[in-house]
């Protein structure tokens, strides 16, 4: 059996250790597009940073690594995957295959912004934007960041870890929109300002041109900065334009079932670029989280070996720490129809928690500066624990979590 795997990130990483340990006489062949050792693009802001070398980044670090596993790694881009002759195409030749996944992950979008390809504009991306953006983040630099999502709020911290002076602007009308609500990407905000970056929600750039030595970055409400640099983070979409005329059926990502199989048999996808099933909602999404990748790759690798796992689905959640205040969502952060919502607020030590129910059952969940249960709010969301009683409990006092899960598992 021949298995070969389109991208070098975790879910491909992680897929082809679950191939070997499930078969070990399989050939494996990991195909990457960049001149690097697989690596985490998760662990660049902390090359920006300092705290780690680029090294830091690689998935396995011991030497020979994959070919001490038994698995080919191909640097290359594919550029067509031709399921009629279970191959694909990849620096001008064929690589031919018996079982195949696509783990091609996502690329950096460029918002329609004039001047984005002026010198001293980055993206966060790659270890190739890492190093660009090391050369111009001096100490006292002034750097405009385009984007405070969740990708943005991690480049934030090594940019003022770099002691930059450093202005974000978010189109949004508070930060990290995708995973907290108003009250909580608001205090976010504030957060950041009491630490001395300035951030401009509901605010987009509007064009970028060159002043001198500088970038003068002019923005919808009405103002011009100059910048030395401009880091873009305004999102990412998964990497199929390879897959036009394969037949592989897409929309926004790769369409997988339970089992993380494609529209056609043979091919499988993971991580950013699968479009799979959401635990909460029971639609297909794509989740463009590690966890999710690292589910995503060892249920696909399984099930390309021909034992039946079926994915129950991905739990939306993330943990962010934004200059020191953590942050998490799980689930249905922003609700369900006709459910009801528990929060407390604590404005001046910037600590929150919100509680989403579905009658007993909770759907989601947002935590600001409480790093302690985090797990219990995973569980109890996961499980679909019914908490009876202890429903009204929370209502009243959403920090009690631990005692509703206890009480709700030890029966």
């Amino acid at each position: 059996m021949k298995h070969v795997i389109i991208g070098a990130g975790p879910a491909g990483v992680i897929a082809a250790e679950t191939l070997r340990a499930a078969d070990a006489r399989a050939e494996i062949t990991l195909i990457g597009d960049e001149p690097e050792p697989p690596y985490s693009r998760m662990a660049i802001p902390y090359v920006l940073s300092g705290i780690i070398d680029e090294t830091g980044t690689y998935l396995r670090k011991d030497e020979g690594y994959f070919d001490n596993l038994g698995v080919e790694v191909v640097q290359g881009r594919v550029e067509k995957v031709n399921p009629g002759k279970c191959s694909v195409t990849v620096n001008g030749g064929n690589v031919n295959y018996d079982r195949l996944l696509i783990a091609s992950g996502s690329r950096a979008v460029k918002p329609p912004i004039s001047g984005l390809d002026l010198p001293g504009i980055h993206h966060c991306w790659t270890l190739e934007d890492s190093r660009g953006i090391s050369d111009l983040a001096k100490e006292g630099a002034k750097v405009v960041l385009m984007g405070a999502g969740f990708i943005g709020c991690i480049i934030l911290e090594s940019l003022v870890a770099r002691g930059v002076e450093l202005t974000v602007v978010e189109m949004g009308d508070r930060m990290v929109p995708r995973m907290m609500n108003r009250s909580a990407g608001n205090m976010i905000r504030r957060w950041c300002e009491k630490k001395g970056v300035t951030v401009f929600t509901s605010t987009r750039g509007d064009g970028v041109e060159q002043a001198g030595t500088e970038l003068k970055v002019t923005l919808s409400n009405g103002k011009a900065i100059n910048a030395d640099l401009v880091v873009v983070a305004t999102g990412v979409a998964p990497n199929i334009e390879f897959l036009e005329g394969s037949g592989v059926k897409t929309d926004t990502g790769i369409l997988v079932d339970q089992y993380l199989e494609s529209s056609v048999p043979g091919i499988y996808a993971a991580g950013d670029v699968a479009e799979g099933f959401d635990f909460s909602t029971g639609a297909r999404t794509v989740q463009a989280i590690q966890p999710t990748a690292a589910d995503h790759a060892r249920a696909a690798a399984l099930n390309m070996t021909g034992i039946k796992t079926p994915f129950r689905g991905s739990l939306g959640m993330n943990v962010l720490d934004t200059l020191g205040l953590v942050s998490t969502s799980f689930g249905l952060w922003n609700g369900v129809g006709g459910g009801e919502r528990a929060e407390v607020i604590d404005e001046e030590n910037f600590r929150y928690v919100s509680l989403e129910f579905d009658e007993d059952q909770l759907v989601g969940a947002i935590t600001l500066g409480h790093t302690d249960h985090v797990g219990v709010l995973r569980g109890l969301i996961q499980t679909g624990t019914h908490l009876g009683a202890w429903k009204q409990r929370l209502m009243a006092d959403p920090t009690r979590v631990m005692e509703a899960y206890l009480a709700a598992t030890q029966v």
